[in-house]
């Protein structure tokens, strides 16, 4: 079994998993089959339903959302670290203690 973390819920996938192709409003969608224990699919079943949709959707928007956001994070933090580093003070000068920042 392979544990999933997506939202603070932990799901089992199978090792093996049954990916078939299907056609979904004119867009190719990978079918994936999940198991989790029944506690977790009761919780899904209301998520899904308070936002007026299927399990397998809701949870598809939440594994894209999160791969957008690790994108995100991982193109901003390259262009920052491939910026020239910069001095943050004038030479010869010092920085500030910590108590002069937040005045203890």
């Amino acid at each position: 079994m392979l544990l999933v973390s997506v939202l603070f819920v932990t799901v089992s996938l199978p090792l093996f998993l049954d990916t078939n192709f299907v056609l979904h409003q004119n867009s190719a969608m990978k079918n994936v089959t999940i198991t989790m224990d029944e506690k977790v699919a009761r919780w899904a079943r209301i998520k899904a339903a308070e936002q007026d949709t299927s399990i397998s959707r809701w949870v598809g928007e939440m594994l894209r959302e999160r791969m957008v956001n690790e994108r995100s994070y991982h193109l901003s933090m390259r262009r920052y670290l491939s910026r020239k580093p910069r001095r943050l003070s004038k030479p010869g000068t010092s920085y500030p203690m910590r108590e002069e920042i937040h005045e203890r």
